[in-house]
């Protein structure tokens, strides 16, 4: 029988094996001045990749935001104008720009430019881009926010007539066709007349720098109507629209990404109903409970997913829900 092993022993049997397996496998356990040096710029550059300030940076970016003098439009232009993008903001009405510029355009790192017009019309499009070109020469981020709605119908009814009258009666082809105008086809002509900017905002910065970010809703999700089926027919189509637009572009070999936000509830005019002096709304108490995250979504949440769709580079042809988990809850 062999004898007993001492503690003492085993731990030196252990720190051999340890460091047999160690010279075997590991780099030398010293390195030369110069190496350490290198080893240490190499780690303080892993290291600082990730800092806030590298991973969302959207500093010295030129943006453009449709609809950008309330709500979710001012989100988004508040998110990157106040982390040192510039930001064109376009709206039909020059008081409402004027405000959200004179508010909250000063002491940023970025800017807050205001320009009137109407995004239904191919004529004032073709206006912004030259704009933009004639002032920048380039675009990095296009925001499609203008949107509207046209009310609620009663979609149910006690028997067959009613709910025809409720539909059909209470509704016509003009909500329909101003809703699309606004909501589906002003982003697509919008996007295609930016494509050669954004193509040039790509180039300046050789990566994807280059983004639509298309605000689409979780109403084009659900499989409710929630009382308008206009409006959520509209936003469907924005989904599906994103989708088409981010494969042909890929198709055609630009680097340019195009990604969707499906925002949830938020507070807007859209929501409430309206703005107050500082352009922006609060949603009543009814609506402040009754979600899983049980409150509506803040601000902060909808700038988080701006610049997450602004600066993630290997983000594209996505439709991001920020919600609260209303799909959760309402299921699509």
């Amino acid at each position: 029988m062999a004898p007993p092993v001492s503690s003492s022993d085993r731990h030196q049997n252990v720190t051999r094996d340890f460091h047999k397996q160690r010279n075997k496998y590991s780099l030398p356990p010293r390195f030369s001045s110069a190496e350490q040096q290198n080893l240490l710029i190499v780690i303080k550059m892993s290291n600082s990749s990730f800092q806030l300030s590298n991973v969302f940076d959207v500093k010295g970016k030129v943006a453009l935001v449709t609809g950008g003098g309330s709500g979710i439009g001012l989100m988004a232009t508040q998110a990157l104008a106040t982390n040192g993008s510039k930001v064109y903001i376009v709206g039909r009405t020059e008081e409402k720009l004027k405000t959200v510029q004179q508010t909250y355009g000063k002491d940023i790192s970025g800017e807050i430019i205001p320009i009137v017009g109407d995004v239904t019309k191919k004529s004032e499009i073709e206006k912004l881009v030259k704009e933009i070109e004639s002032k920048e020469g380039f675009l990095d981020v296009l925001v499609n926010n203008a949107g509207i709605d046209a009310g609620k119908l009663t979609p149910d009814g006690k028997d067959a007539e009613e709910m025809k009258k409720n539909l059909f009666d209470e509704d016509s082809f003009e909500d329909w066709s101003d809703l699309y105008t606004t909501n589906v086809i002003a982003p697509f002509f919008l996007s295609t007349a930016f494509l050669p900017l954004l193509q040039k905002a790509t180039e300046r910065t050789h990566g994807w720098s280059a983004t639509i970010i298309n605000i689409s809703s979780i109403s084009g999700l659900i499989r409710i109507s929630q009382g308008h089926f206009n409006y959520n027919a509209s936003k469907g189509a924005v989904v599906h629209l994103n989708k088409m637009l981010s494969a042909e572009v890929q198709s055609s070999g630009l680097k340019i990404r195009i990604n969707a936000i499906a925002p949830g509830v938020f507070p807007s005019e859209m929501t409430t109903g309206e703005s107050k002096d500082d352009q922006k709304s609060e949603l009543p108490k009814e609506h402040k409970g009754d979600l899983p995250s049980q409150r509506p979504g803040k601000e902060s949440d909808m700038a988080a997913a701006v610049l997450f769709c602004a600066a993630c580079q290997y983000l594209n042809g996505q439709n991001v829900p920020v919600d609260g988990g209303y799909l959760i809850q309402t299921g699509t």
